[in-house]
């Protein structure tokens, strides 16, 4: 899940690169959004399975 969070933040990322540099943007701004939001969704997920691992192995060791 990190790794889909990354991917679609460097997306994110290089359509902003592409914009402040002048050329053309691939995505507009709901796209954008989208992205951002999508990008959130999956990094959170990922760190609440991260937490969910590490408390389960903290229980097992008990």
């Amino acid at each position: 899940m990190l790794k889909i969070a990354f991917a679609l933040f460097l997306v994110f990322t290089v359509n902003v690169i592409l914009g402040s540099i002048g050329s053309t943007q691939f995505l507009g701004d709901v796209g954008e959004l989208l992205i951002v939001i999508s990008s959130v969704i999956f990094f959170v997920i990922a760190i609440i399975q991260s937490e969910n691992n590490n408390q389960t192995a903290t229980n097992s060791d008990d």
